[in-house]
């Protein structure tokens, strides 16, 4: 495949399922972090293109590079703020990191939620959000799926509670 025909897929990819990338993306970073985190993810997408052999969907392609490039920065951002702490540096706070308000809030508080999941917890949630199903989810992460339905009921679970903790907070 010629660069410009890998330039014409990635574009494609961007128009078609651009809405991984965002899932990806808000579910695994908040405020600033965000726009690191999307640079990271588009870089690795555009990298894969030479790589994808269409031996699946390209939105399960994408998926799985989304998800993974979003574990690898997660895994070296924790590294860098743990780095950056013992140098006597605290990491700001998460209110003041997503500075979310409003009618947002309540998305803001799934993300927050979905962002304290376990990295394969997450993803999978992620998935689910977007409607995929079970067989398409263990594709994406490489798990059975009885497996993904035991877990997808757990995370449920944890989020619903952890939602409802958070209304009952005294302000």
């Amino acid at each position: 495949m010629d660069l410009i025909a890998q330039q014409q897929r990635f574009t494609d990819w961007l128009q078609e399922h651009g809405r991984i990338i965002h899932h990806a993306v808000n579910g695994f970073a908040a405020g600033t972090d965000c726009d690191d985190l999307r640079q990271e993810v588009l870089l690795a997408v555009s990298k894969s293109v030479p790589s994808f052999r269409e031996q699946a969907k390209a939105c399960t392609y994408l998926y799985r590079v989304c998800h993974n490039a979003a574990l690898l920065w997660t895994r070296t951002e924790r590294n860098y703020r743990q780095r950056v702490e013992r140098f006597g540096n605290e990491s700001p706070s998460e209110e003041a990191i997503t500075g979310e308000t409003g009618t947002d809030e309540r998305l803001a508080e799934l993300y927050a939620a979905i962002r304290a999941l376990k990295p394969l917890d997450r993803s999978l949630i992620l998935l689910f959000l977007d409607g995929l199903s079970y067989r398409e989810m263990a594709g994406v992460l490489g798990l059975t799926e009885s497996n993904v339905g035991v877990k997808l009921n757990r995370i449920k679970n944890q989020l619903t509670q952890t939602l409802r903790e958070k209304d009952h907070e005294p302000e």
